[in-house]
C-alpha cells in the first residue's frame, strides 16, 4: 500500500503507517468498473481509502434521477462518517468507474483510544477531522452552485469558484463536461448551449477542459480586484 498520496496518513512515517495497518486489520479489495464499492445507509462503519483507479459518489433519488456528488481519485477517503445521510428513499453509493483497489478500515479502530498513546495515532485522528472539514467545504461549494436558478448562473458560479482556487483567471476543469453537467444537475446538451452563449458573449475562452475567464467575466461578477 502506497501511503505517500493518502491525506489520511499525512505527517506519519511509512513504517508507522504499516504498523497501524496491521493493528487495524485493514482489508484490501479490488473492484471492476461498474461495481458498487460502498453503500451508504447500510450501517457500514468502515472507512474506504481509494488506492488505485477512479470512483464516484452517486445518489439516486426516489424518482430515479441520478446525480454524481463527488469524483474520487487515488488517496481520497470515503465512508458514512464522511458524508451526509440518505434522505427519504434516496440511495447513495460509491461506484467503481475504473478498476479500483480499496483499503477498508473500521472507523472504530481509527478513533479508539490508543493504549500506547502513540503520537502517530493522534495525528491520524487529526487528519480524519481535517478530511471531514474538507468534505464539508466541498458540500458548501456544491450548495453555492446549485442554489443558482439558471444553468448559466450555475456555470458562472462554478467557474468563479475554480478560478479562486487556482488563484488566477485560467484553470483546468477537474472532470469532463458530462460530469460537470451531473455536478450542476443540468442536461449536458442544455449546459453546452449555455456555455457556447457565454463564450459568444466574450466572457470566457475554452479549449477542451482548459478555461480562461476574460476580464469582462470578472467585471460582471464584481471581483476584478481578487486577481
Amino acid at each position: 500500500m502506497n501511503f505517500s498520496n493518502i491525506s489520511l496518513f499525512e505527517g506519519i512515517k511509512e513504517q508507522e503507517c504499516r504498523a497501524m495497518m496491521d493493528c487495524f486489520g485493514v482489508q484490501i479489495r479490488r473492484f471492476a468498473a461498474g461495481q458498487t464499492i460502498f453503500e451508504y445507509g447500510s450501517g457500514n462503519d468502515q472507512v474506504g481509502i481509494l488506492q488505485q483507479g477512479k470512483a464516484s459518489l452517486v445518489r439516486m433519488d426516489q424518482d430515479g434521477s441520478r446525480t454524481v456528488l463527488e469524483h474520487l481519485e487515488p488517496g481520497d477517503v470515503f465512508g458514512e462518517m464522511m458524508a451526509f445521510p440518505c434522505v427519504g428513499l434516496d440511495s447513495i453509493w460509491v461506484q467503481c468507474d475504473q478498476e479500483c483497489a480499496v483499503a477498508l478500515i473500521r472507523y472504530g479502530q481509527i478513533t479508539k483510544r490508543c493504549e500506547k498513546a502513540c503520537e502517530h495515532h493522534s495525528r491520524l485522528v487529526e487528519n480524519m477531522f481535517g478530511l471531514m472539514r474538507k468534505k464539508a467545504m466541498a458540500l458548501s461549494e456544491r450548495v453555492e452552485v446549485l442554489s443558482r436558478r439558471t444553468i448559466r448562473e450555475k456555470l458562472s458560479a462554478y467557474f468563479l469558484l475554480q478560478a479562486l482556487k487556482a488563484g488566477g483567471r485560467e484553470f483546468c476543469l477537474p472532470f469532463s463536461y458530462s460530469a460537470l453537467g451531473e455536478y450542476i444537475c443540468a442536461d449536458r446538451s442544455a449546459m453546452m448551449r449555455e456555455l457556447r452563449k457565454i463564450k459568444q458573449d466574450g466572457l470566457l475562452q475554452a479549449k477542451g477542459r482548459q478555461i480562461l475567464l476574460n476580464e469582462s467575466f470578472l467585471a460582471e461578477a464584481g471581483i476584478v480586484d481578487k486577481f
